[in-house]
């Protein structure tokens, strides 16, 4: 089969996420099986208009903006009727794809914007964003769709679409699951890790500041920020850490290698996550497969990737001295700690990308 995708970023993306592992992951598979697979996606400074990834073939057009109107324009000029499949990624904004390309076309939906909109974006913009994203994506309620989590799926059911024609598959892990909880060792004192792009929907100021709200009740707390910081936000939370009086206990890595990644992971005793809304929240699952359980915000996606009281602990409320009680809670009572490590890790190990790629064949009605 020849499938057409088109994502907003492929792998090698500087602000690239659990999207485009996903979407790499599957697109690999798909390659391995046979499958002629063809990416096309938004390009980036120093960027070859094309690649080869794994097997599939990557064709960068457009920037962040542009890359749905020359993906249109790829398409019309150079594969129209070329695919059995159309691949319609969502990850905020769709391709559209259903008003230009004939062939059978589904969308992979990873989550909606929503309040996005307001963090990412100026807010006379943020509002225009709130406002149209309901209607365009009724525009596409027709489709057949693929989606990672419950908390999306009934975000695309509010928005007219059939729940018979929204398939959820199973996210997986890129690193491999340590051993056993025993093999790795933490940080002599205690450490929590805000790991990812320093954006506004990420609220990484938010953990920044649960940090030192936490670090009164456990004096010796540590805090590890690794993560892309350019950007005026990225500046603002930079500023802010070297203004805080527990500088000297924040680390800032910017972004890191995978190797350094699952390093952090091992050895940090908790990971943040404070996003405004996730797909998933893939990282949490890898965090987990490594030892180190979540404390997160009660958002879609993180209610999915986070059983709470069990694999990790949901905020009450989403706020940094809701956050800062739970991360007093998990680190001083070493009972729940260990609980919330021991089922996380076992939680973890059984989340792959075997078995998300079974459940996306049957989503796009694939045999092989």
């Amino acid at each position: 089969m020849k499938i057409l995708w088109f994502s907003w970023k492929d792998t090698t993306h500087p602000l690239a996420g659990g999207a485009e592992v996903v979407t790499n992951e599957l697109a690999s598979r798909l390659v391995r099986d046979g499958h002629e697979v063809t990416l096309v996606t938004g390009s980036y400074k120093g960027a070859a208009p094309t690649a080869t990834i794994n097997g599939y073939k990557v064709i960068r057009t457009g920037n962040r903006v542009s890359v749905y109107y020359k993906a249109w324009q790829y398409y019309r000029q150079h594969l129209r009727g070329w695919a059995d499949l159309v691949i319609d990624e969502v990850n905020t904004i769709p391709f559209f794809a259903k008003f230009y390309a004939r062939e059978r076309n589904i969308l992979f939906v990873h989550m909606l914007c929503r309040k996005i909109w307001f963090y990412q974006l100026p807010k006379w913009l943020g509002w225009i964003g709130y406002i149209i994203e309901p209607l365009y994506i009724r525009m596409l309620s027709d489709r057949k769709v693929i989606t990672v989590s419950e908390s999306t799926r009934a975000d695309l059911v509010r928005h007219g679409f059939k729940p018979e024609n929204v398939s959820i598959i199973s996210e997986g892990i890129e690193m491999e699951p340590i051993a056993d909880l025993g093999s790795v060792s933490k940080y002599d004192k205690p450490a929590l890790l805000s790991l990812g792009s320093v954006r506004p929907m990420k609220r990484t100021l938010d953990q920044v500041k649960a940090f030192e709200l936490a670090k009164r009740d456990i004096p010796e707390l540590k805090l590890k920020v690794a993560g892309d910081h350019n950007g005026s936000y990225g500046s603002k939370v930079l500023d802010y850490i070297r203004r805080s009086p527990f500088a000297a206990d924040i680390e800032v890595l910017g972004r890191v290698s995978k190797a350094k990644k699952v390093e952090l992971m091992q050895k940090c005793h908790l990971i943040m996550v404070t996003s405004v809304k996730e797909g998933w929240g893939l990282i949490v699952t890898e965090a987990a497969s490594q030892g180190a359980p979540a404390v997160v915000y009660n958002v879609d996606g993180l209610r999915d990737s986070v059983r709470n009281g069990e694999t990790g602990l949901i905020s009450e409320q989403n706020t940094r001295e809701s956050l800062a009680a739970i991360i007093t809670r998990t680190l001083t009572d070493m009972a729940l700690y260990s609980k919330l490590r021991q089922a996380g890790w076992k939680w973890g190990r059984t989340i792959t990308f075997d078995t998300s790629y079974r459940n996306f064949k049957e989503g796009i009605q694939l045999d092989v």
